[in-house]
């Protein structure tokens, strides 16, 4: 490879992008049209740096993989069905998360009798396309099958029922799954411990004890902690923020925290990136999760332009901070997301439209990797 040519092509892309984007050309087309003069230009520059080494530039992992970084996606097994969908997961994403059939519900729907269909289709996949699998999710609140959420169990017993089902799953796929969300959700909005099943019963003594057990299942899987609106600084990731402080010092086998990233339109955290770093200073992986920007509907190119805006500046806070390893979108296309059936009249959060084409926050995305990616190949000399 020809760096210094592949550079002057970047240069040059990048320059394409700001001119066509300033003359009102959309981002698509602009990034488009940028990559296209970047490949004529670098002929054959090479496969990239970091995990995924065999995917160009010009696709979301190799991007990804190039900035030492992952792109990732939410999936459902079924879904892998259809040859469109199937095709994005796997040339677009270097890491995959089981959306659904990792979760207690799907796994252990009556006590005892397991059902790992879903959930072994999907790591096996990961494992033919040279995917991470980022395991979701071990203890949470919601989605347990009825036998446990309505069961009435004393302290001993539920944590012998949380511990033996972590070490089942866990140690199933063990040596498969990179990371694990081992508990999730743990949190209220003013920073409190939320009271569920296993809170009210365990106190906050669940969460150690779930880590622990979970690094025994697998001591070489990461493990991680994840909530939602703990994106910027505020008393939810305080508490988050406090707590992890806290399991550290006590020696639990925390390694990472995930941010999930459900946010609205026009409402993206500014203090993202110094909230993201706070947590990378006490030592732990920091990952954005659950990526999806929602809208109201319908789409206008405004908004498209706009959400593409708070796609990078997500994506560009998770890379300006050394430990964040990656970016999780919830869904491939906006024909599979969740916010239409939970928020009425929103939607269009994804990269993709309902009929699986590419939208301005696409490229966006991509382009924030692209450019980290360069200052892999060309750091600067000291």
């Amino acid at each position: 490879m020809n760096l210094l040519r592949y550079r002057r092509a970047v240069v040059a892309a990048l320059a394409t992008t700001a001119l066509l984007g300033a003359a009102g050309v959309t981002t698509a087309e602009s990034a488009s049209a940028a990559e296209t003069h970047a490949q004529k230009q670098a002929q054959g520059h090479g496969k990239g740096h970091g995990k995924a080494r065999h995917t160009s530039w010009n696709t979301l992992r190799g991007a990804a993989a190039a900035s030492d970084r992952f792109a990732g996606v939410a999936v459902n097994a079924d879904k892998l069905d259809d040859p469109v969908y199937e095709e994005i997961v796997r040339e677009q994403f270097n890491s995959i998360t089981p959306e659904n059939a990792m979760k207690w519900e799907s796994v252990e729907p009556e006590r005892g009798r397991y059902d790992w269909a879903a959930a072994d289709r999907i790591a096996d996949y990961a494992d033919a396309n040279g995917q991470q699998l980022y395991g979701h999710v071990l203890v949470w609140h919601s989605q347990l099958p009825a036998w446990l959420g309505e069961g009435d169990f004393d302290a001993a017993e539920l944590r012998e029922i949380m511990t033996d089902h972590i070490a089942t799953e866990a140690g199933r796929y063990r040596g498969r799954v990179d990371r694990w969300d081992v508990v999730n959700e743990a949190f209220n909005e003013d920073g409190t411990f939320r009271e569920t099943v296993f809170y009210d019963k365990l106190g906050e003594d669940y969460i150690a004890d779930a880590f622990r057990a979970a690094h025994k299942a697998d001591p070489e899987a990461e493990l991680y902690i994840n909530d939602y609106n703990t994106d910027g600084l505020g008393p939810k990731s305080d508490g988050m923020y406090e707590l992890v402080k806290k399991l550290k010092a006590e020696g639990v086998p925390i390694h990472g925290v995930g941010f999930q990233g459900h946010l609205v339109l026009g409402q993206e955290p500014d203090s993202m990136r110094a909230n993201l770093q706070r947590f990378a200073d006490l030592g732990v992986d920091v990952v954005v999760t659950e990526l999806d920007i929602r809208m109201e509907t319908p789409a206008t190119e405004q908004k498209l332009r706009q959400q593409a805006r708070e796609y990078k500046a997500v994506t560009d806070a998770c890379l300006a901070v050394d430990r964040c390893d990656g970016v999780t979108v919830w869904g491939a296309s906006d024909a599979d997301s969740w916010i239409p059936g939970w928020f009425e009249g929103e939607g269009a959060a994804l990269l993709y439209d309902e009929e699986y084409q590419r939208k301005p926050a696409y490229y966006a995305t991509r382009l924030a990797f692209q450019i980290e990616g360069l200052k892999h190949l060309w750091p600067r000399r000291h």
